[in-house]
């Protein structure tokens, strides 16, 4: 199979179970949001949740997969899976040390955290108390989190991808198990909802493990002294330490250099490379979700609610960005980890390109969708018990706005990955330094005239500046990446999609959505509504001759042909 064919399919399957995933989470939201509302309740859990949720960005699906992939990958193609194996093992002990050690700090110093995410609950001590006790229940989860991750990626090196992104819906299961268990038994019933959370974490990990050891994966490192030696016909040998023979320096078989690999289980030489590639992704990302800190400390300081409007709207966008980007971001990192190892750069160029145009083509309509479909969407999903119109309303709003860099930030995704993959994060990290001085003082200036929708739109234009950023210089980095062919399929996606999403608003305007009650109507109505949207999507793409639209409706005639061939044998 092609490298396009393997990174399309890897998509594919995660996308597949990332869907999956995404539906138990809003499920878990719809229970959420009908026990708690938009109230100080659930503000205090959100807040609480940005604290181990922060650090899972940072040493879990962030810095430690992105940094671990590429060099994880250049060990097995270079060395080969046993030395892979090692490496993986290290890793793993040295993730329960560093980030078991970090939970303990965070369960210590948690009131000081939260007073610095959200020094407006400095105002109400009951508020202030009840996060502080939810986020040190929930500070376990960074680590069974960060395992899980590094667990996904080692996986995905071996080009497993279905078993760990279809890890994150037993999470969901487990929280929504949790919840409706244990609500009506707790005097403080919000800590139904962090118990949930840790236990699915756990459970995460625990899914992907019957995997990770049929690859060959173990939960240790090397503790045998490995002599890598050369012959004299060029070919490396490999002599584990028990079956070192001396022999003197005229040997056939060793010459006088040997490399020692320490005896120390909890070492690799492959972490310190990791390591170094980590420290500026890890800044990049904490540059990222200072953005997060900032739109919820001025947040906290808007009308009760906001922070909530926020995060169910930044849960609804997430759904393409985790089904689409996130999973592209992720399939795509091996194999461009692999060109650039070989040395491969044209084809790691036209890769990217291809991931890039497919990418858009599919995560551009659903981004239309969610701004014209917003209203219907959040009724349809959230509004119900404490969850009333007005919440709809407040929510939809922060969804219109976060929406509008939804392009970007998939894009981002894919670009990042690229420079990961050529073993560069410094770039990204400069760039998103720039953007996030942007994004805080748009958050200042927009907050006011606009209240938690401001707070939204700022990140919206901070993305789409970080995207372009990107592209510029990794265009400049590459010699080019093929701009004018991204571009002209841009271009026919969007005005596919603006003509879609304009007959999806037509089509879903209407007065139901302000009354509650009445779900399997809406759910109809707005099914009915996107179905709808997504037939107009494709059958326009495909009278513009989409090449997107066109590669996609080869593969599927190509599966066709060989099911039919495969029933005639």
């Amino acid at each position: 199979m092609s490298a396009r064919g393997r990174i399309a399919r890897a998509a594919g399957v995660m996308s597949v179970a990332t869907f999956i995933s995404r539906i138990l989470g809003y499920v878990r939201d719809m229970i959420v949001a009908g026990f708690f509302g938009a109230t100080g309740t659930a503000d205090a859990f959100y807040v609480a949740f940005r604290v181990p949720n922060l650090l899972r960005e940072l040493f879990a699906e962030g810095a430690t997969s992105s940094a671990f992939v590429p060099v994880l990958t250049e060990y097995q193609t270079k060395q080969g899976r046993e030395e892979a194996n090692r490496l993986a093992g290290s890793m793993f002990l040295f993730i329960i040390l560093f980030v078991g050690s970090l939970c303990i700090l965070g369960i210590i110093f948690a009131p000081a955290l939260v007073s610095l995410i959200a020094p407006g609950f400095l105002k109400d001590p009951e508020k202030m108390a009840h996060t502080v006790l939810l986020t040190r229940i929930m500070f376990p989860f960074l680590l069974f989190i960060s395992l899980a991750s590094l667990t996904m990626g080692a996986l995905n090196t071996r080009g497993v991808f279905f078993i760990p992104a279809l890890a994150p819906a037993v999470l969901n299961i487990t929280t929504i198990i949790c919840i409706l268990a244990l609500t009506h038994r707790l005097s403080n019933p919000i800590i139904s909802v962090a118990i949930g959370v840790v236990a699915g974490g756990f459970v995460q990990l625990l899914f992907q493990i019957p995997s990770f050891f049929k690859q060959g994966y173990r939960f240790k490192g090397s503790n045998k002294l490995q002599v890598t030696s050369n012959s004299k016909d060029g070919n490396e040998l490999r002599v584990p330490s028990n079956k070192l023979k001396t022999k003197d320096k005229d040997s056939s078989l060793v010459t006088d250099k040997v490399t020692r690999h320490s005896s120390r289980p909890f070492w690799h030489p492959g972490l310190k490379r990791i390591g170094l590639l980590i420290v500026p992704i890890t800044a990049g990302l904490a540059i990222a979700q200072i953005n997060i800190f900032i739109s919820t400390i001025l947040a906290s300081n808007l009308a009760e609610g906001s922070i909530t409007y926020l995060y169910y709207a930044m849960r609804l966008i997430h759904f393409p960005i985790g089904i689409f980007g996130v999973a592209m971001g992720v399939a795509v990192l091996p194999a461009l980890s692999e060109h650039s190892a070989r040395g491969e750069r044209d084809k790691l160029k036209e890769d990217f390109s291809f991931a890039l145009r497919l990418l858009f083509f599919i995560t551009v309509p659903a981004m239309v969708g969610l701004i014209a479909l917003r209203i219907p969407i959040v009724a349809t999903l959230y509004q119900r018990g404490r969850f009333g119109y007005a919440a709809t309303i407040g929510t939809a709003d922060a969804l219109m706005f976060y929406s509008l860099g939804i392009w970007a930030m998939v894009g981002v995704r894919v670009i990042a990955a690229t420079f990961y993959s050529m073993q560069d994060t410094r770039t990204p990290v400069k760039i998103a330094a720039v953007t996030m001085v942007l994004n805080i003082l748009l958050s200042f200036l927009l907050m006011g005239p606009m209240k938690h929708a401001g707070l939204a739109f700022a990140n919206a234009i901070a993305s789409s500046c970080n995207f372009m950023l990107l592209f510029y210089f990794l265009r400049k980095k590459l010699g080019g990446i093929g701009a004018g062919k991204i571009f002209t399929s841009f271009a026919k996606t969007f005005s596919a999609a603006g003509i879609m999403g304009l007959s999806g608003w037509l089509v879903a305007r209407g007065g139901a959505w302000t009354t509650d009650g009445h779900s399997l109507q809406k759910a109809g109505h707005l099914g009915g509504a996107i179905a709808l949207c997504a037939g107009i999507y494709l059958l326009l793409s495909y009278l513009i001759k989409s090449e997107e639209m066109g590669y996609i409706l080869d593969k599927v005639r190509s599966r066709k042909l060989r099911q039919v061939k495969t029933s005639e044998q």
